[in-house]
Parts: C-alpha cells; sequence; structure tokens
C-alpha cells in the first residue's frame, strides 16, 4: 500500500467522481481508476460503489475514509513538526470559521496574519464548532473560531468576545415604532428560531432562553442561518433574536431592538490543538488573543 494510493482514495471519497478527484489530483482518470482498485484488491473488499451515475462510499470505504484522513493529518503533522524543529518557517495556516459569526473578527486578524507573513498561504473553511473541533484534533485545521468549549486533552480555548443579539424585528411591524419592548410583548409574536441538522451552541442556547422566558410555544418558523432568519423577519413573517453586526447589512428590512429584562450573549473565542507546531509558534495564537474586544 502507498501513500499516493491513500491521497488517492481521499480524493474520490470527498468527491464522490473520478473524473473531478482526477483533475483535482492532477492525474489521468484512468490511471485514478487503477490505483483505486489495486487499493481495493490489496484490501480485498471493494470501497465504492459505482454506477453510470454515482459513486458512493460503501461501508467499508466509509472507515477507510476515516482512517485516511488521521493518517495522512499525522502524516502532515509530523513534516510541520520537523520543519519547526529544524527552524523552518510555516507555509500555510488552516483556519476554521463558524462563519458568519466572525465577520467583524476573522477580516482584522487575516490582516494581521497577512502583514506580519506575507508568504504564507491562508486556507478558511466554515462549519460548526463541532467540525472546527475535529478538524483541529485531526491536524485539518491549524485555528479555529469557535463557540465555548472546555480545555480538554491537547484541545486550547480562549475567549475573545461576546456577540450581543438584539430583537430583530420587521419595518411593518407595530414594535418597530416602540421605544421599549416587554417580554409580554413577545408573547404576542411569531417567533423565528435557529434549527439545524446539528444541534448548534447558538441553537441550545436560545432554546434553553425561549424556554426560561416561557417563549417556546410562540416559536412559528425555524431557519439554518443568521441571513435566512432576518429574510423572514424582513418578510414579515415574525420576529427573531439576531448578532449586532447584522446593522451592518445592506438594504435591511428590519430593525434591532433591545428587549427590557433580556441580555442575549454567546461568546466567540479560538481554539487550537497545543501539539500543532502551526498555533504554537510564531505569534499566531498571540495575533488572535489581541482580537479581544471590551466588553466580553
Amino acid at each position: 500500500m502507498e501513500l499516493r494510493q491513500l491521497t488517492y482514495f481521499k480524493a474520490v471519497a470527498e468527491e464522490l467522481h473520478f473524473g473531478r478527484a482526477a483533475a483535482r489530483m492532477r492525474i489521468a482518470q484512468p490511471a485514478l481508476s487503477n490505483h483505486v482498485m489495486s487499493l481495493e484488491r490489496e484490501l480485498g473488499c471493494p470501497l465504492f460503489i459505482r454506477s453510470t451515475r454515482r459513486v458512493e462510499l460503501t461501508r467499508a470505504g466509509e472507515t477507510f475514509y476515516d482512517r485516511c484522513v488521521r493518517i495522512l493529518s499525522d502524516i502532515d503533522l509530523t513534516t510541520e513538526l520537523t520543519r519547526a524543529a529544524g527552524g523552518s518557517r510555516i507555509r500555510q495556516i488552516r483556519i476554521g470559521s463558524i462563519y458568519p459569526a466572525t465577520m467583524g473578527m476573522l477580516p482584522t486578524f487575516l490582516a494581521k496574519i497577512a502583514r506580519k507573513f506575507p508568504d504564507v498561504r491562508i486556507h478558511i473553511a466554515s462549519g460548526n464548532t463541532g467540525e472546527i473541533i475535529r478538524g483541529l484534533e485531526t491536524g485539518q485545521l491549524n485555528l479555529g473560531f469557535i463557540r465555548p468549549v472546555e480545555n480538554i486533552g491537547s484541545l486550547r480555548f480562549v475567549s475573545l468576545a461576546h456577540e450581543r443579539y438584539y430583537l430583530a424585528v420587521g419595518h411593518a411591524n407595530p414594535l418597530a415604532a416602540r421605544d421599549e419592548i416587554s417580554i409580554v410583548d413577545l408573547r404576542t409574536q411569531k417567533i423565528i428560531a435557529f434549527n439545524r441538522q446539528n444541534l448548534s451552541f447558538s441553537e441550545r442556547y436560545f432554546n434553553e432562553k425561549f424556554a426560561e422566558y416561557n417563549l417556546t410555544a410562540n416559536i412559528a418558523f425555524s431557519c439554518d442561518d443568521t441571513y435566512a432568519l432576518v429574510s423572514l423577519v424582513s418578510a414579515g413573517l415574525g420576529i427573531g433574536f439576531a448578532p449586532e453586526w447584522t446593522l451592518d447589512l445592506p438594504n435591511r428590512g428590519f430593525e434591532l431592538k433591545k428587549v427590557k429584562g433580556i441580555d442575549f450573549r454567546i461568546g466567540l473565542g479560538i481554539a487550537w490543538n497545543r501539539e500543532d507546531p502551526t498555533a504554537g509558534r510564531d505569534d499566531i495564537v498571540d495575533i488572535a488573543r489581541s482580537l479581544a474586544r471590551a466588553g466580553r
């Protein structure tokens, strides 16, 4: 079994298309197919279900893919550790981001990184907190902007800020003209809430808060992200809680209002793997720490 076979297999597993995987690896498709078939013969089982319309991983293929990701990430990490021990400079920084929550913070961080390391390539990957943590653990990411987590094992987290959420009210909603809004006023409204495929930190937070303020029964609509939420609010379908940065959205059809007695704030910070030489050297984490804002 050769290392390049693992790399070729990983590309096909992620693309689920031999043509796209071949283009990604810059190899002829027949040659790529031969490498994968050779790998299957050596393993004694099929890794893919192939048809004229689609390519799918078998159960064995899914298991092999998980191991491949870890093996290849370990090799990358070993390479970086060796370079770090030899005094070589970093060549790439891979950053995970729970976009769009990082809109107010990530550009400043990237600008500082680019000024300090002008020759370093930067790759940004979007995902939820759980996905980014897995990327840090496997070495696929060097740094992650995520919601608060505990320091477990080699994972390290530092809080940078608390993102404030206010009530988003459409222009046509009578509450938009009110100077003061109370919790009682919310009980006459339809509420738009987050409801994602994987229960996110924000979703859990608001589920708990809605239950605490006896607003759960008012939830009438749900969405995956902030942009969808403010779109539903702007359409007059209900109200919802949106982060302060949405005030900067162009042509917005809603107002952000404070609700008396409610202070919704969700933490945001950086995480990294302490065994990762990229995150642990060259002031990468220190640059991220400098983003900490007042009012946290």
